[in-house]
């Protein structure tokens, strides 16, 4: 499951140095179950990933190299490093460039074939396109359905003979 809204409310709330009760309070959950939500979203597989991101872009925050630094080549690319750039790809979102389309289809589309989008809601932009491609088995009823069979039954050897030709004189 990807990083919900309440999730990452929850983490940033987390990194700022609140208990889980009062994290998930601040995230949105009631009171009455934000001890055993935060004690659950405290063990939660991406709310762990977040808060290591954030803690990692913290201390390489305060280990920058100086500004004349010369650069150096991109190192191999792991699952580190694409956790790193779905986290910054998600930072910097454009809403002026996701607001240009007017068509949803052309919207999605663009989303499903962006390399920097998170590959979680790339796949999710993929099955929201299906029904506009692809048509489901099961989309026709039963009457369409004889009447299909109906017309492969009329064709060939059963089909209706030419009605007889008159002759008027």
């Amino acid at each position: 499951m990807a990083l919900t809204g309440k999730k990452l409310k929850f983490a940033e709330a987390k990194a700022r140095g609140l208990s889980n009760k009062q994290a998930a309070i601040d995230a949105g959950y009631s009171a009455g179950t934000a001890a055993s939500a935060g004690s659950r979203l405290a063990k939660d597989a991406d709310v762990l990933a977040h808060l290591a991101r954030k803690s990692k872009a913290g201390t390489a925050r305060k280990a920058a190299p100086p500004a004349k630094a010369t650069p150096k080549a991109q190192p191999a690319r792991g699952p580190e490093s694409l956790d790193e750039d779905a986290a910054a790809a998600a930072a910097a979102f454009n809403w002026e460039q996701a607001t240009q389309y007017s068509d949803p289809k052309a919207f999605l589309k663009a989303v499903m074939n962006d390399d920097l989008t998170e590959p979680k809601l790339r796949v999710f932009a993929a099955k929201e396109l299906m029904p506009y491609f692809h048509r489901k088995l099961g989309d026709t009823g039963k009457k369409e359905d004889r009447a299909d069979a109906a017309k492969k039954a009329a064709s060939g050897r059963f089909a209706a003979a030419a009605p007889p030709l008159r002759a008027v004189k």
